[in-house]
C-alpha cells in the first residue's frame, strides 16, 4: 500500500558504524510504494556547512539518498540542533526538499504538523537561548565565513560542552514543554504532530479546546533504525535493525 515514513536524529558520523549500517540497510530496504521519507532533523550529528558536501562520508550519505529519490521516493529534509546549517546544495545533493520547521502537511487526509521539536523545551532556557543566536542569519553568515576546520573545531567544542551541561540538567528539563506543545497546536489548528529531538518515543493524545491531537515522538536510531509509517488506514511504529524489518 502506498505509505510514507517519518524518521530523525539519527546522528550520522563516521564515528557511528552501527548506525550507519542501519541507515544503508533501511534505505535500500525502502520500496516503490513508499511515495515520501521525512527525516525531521539531527541526520547528520553536526554539519558544519554545505562546503564539507564531499567529504567521502558525506557523498555516501547523500549519494544513497539521491539513489532512493531516482526511485521515486520523495524525500524531505528538516533542519535540526545539530544540522541547522544544511543549505539548498546539500539538498540538490541528495535530491530532496528542505523544510521549514514547522510545516503543515496533509498526510493522507489528516492535517499533520511537523517540526523537530527542540523549539518546545522550553524549560531548558540556556538552550533556548543558544537556538536563537544560532538561528540568527547574521551570525550564520559570520560563522560560515571562517575556514572550514575551524568551523569544525567550534563545534567539536560546544558538542563536548553540551555533554558536560547535560550530566547537571533534569531529564524533566531537557523534554517537551506541554504547554508550548498545546500553544503550537492551538495556533496550527490542531493537528496531528510528529516530531523527533527528545529521543522519547512515544505516543500522546493532547485535549485542547474540545479537541484531541495525536502527538507522535520519532525515537533516535541508537540502536535501532526507529520509523514511523504511515498510510490511508494507520499510523504504526517500524524498527529496523540487523535482521531486517520488525
Amino acid at each position: 500500500m502506498p505509505h510514507t515514513l517519518f524518521i530523525s536524529d539519527l546522528h550520522l558520523s563516521e564515528d557511528t558504524p552501527n548506525t550507519t549500517k542501519f541507515f544503508h540497510q533501511f534505505v535500500k530496504q525502502i520500496g516503490r510504494d513508499t511515495e515520501a521519507l521525512y527525516i525531521l532533523g539531527d541526520l547528520f550529528e553536526y554539519w558544519a556547512g554545505d562546503d564539507d558536501l564531499h567529504s567521502a562520508f558525506h557523498a555516501e550519505i547523500t549519494g544513497a539518498l539521491n539513489k532512493l529519490s531516482k526511485q521515486g521516493t520523495r524525500l524531505f529534509i528538516m533542519h535540526g540542533n545539530r544540522d541547522f546549517l544544511m543549505d539548498k546544495q546539500l539538498a540538490k545533493a541528495c535530491d530532496a526538499t528542505l523544510l521549514a520547521d514547522p510545516t503543515m502537511l496533509d498526510l493522507y487526509g489528516v492535517p499533520t504538523l511537523l517540526t523537530h521539536g527542540d523549539a518546545l523545551c522550553t524549560d531548558d532556557t540556556a538552550y533556548m537561548a543558544f537556538r536563537q543566536q544560532v538561528r540568527n542569519t547574521i551570525w550564520q553568515q559570520q560563522f560560515l565565513a571562517q575556514p572550514l576546520t575551524n568551523r569544525k573545531a567550534q563545534i567539536e567544542q560546544l558538542r563536548a560542552r553540551s555533554e558536560t551541561e547535560k550530566q547537571h540538567k533534569a531529564m524533566s528539563i531537557m523534554d517537551v514543554n506541554l504547554q508550548a506543545v498545546n500553544d503550537m497546536l492551538h495556533e496550527y489548528n490542531y493537528p496531528m504532530m510528529i516530531h523527533g529531538h527528545t529521543h522519547r518515543p512515544a505516543h500522546h493524545l493532547h485535549h485542547i479546546d474540545g479537541h484531541t491531537c495525536d502527538r507522535w515522538v520519532l525515537g533516535d536510531w541508537d540502536k535501532f533504525a526507529n520509523t514511523l509509517y504511515c498510510d490511508e488506514s494507520k499510523t504504526v511504529w517500524q524498527t529496523f535493525s540487523k535482521n531486517g524489518l520488525q
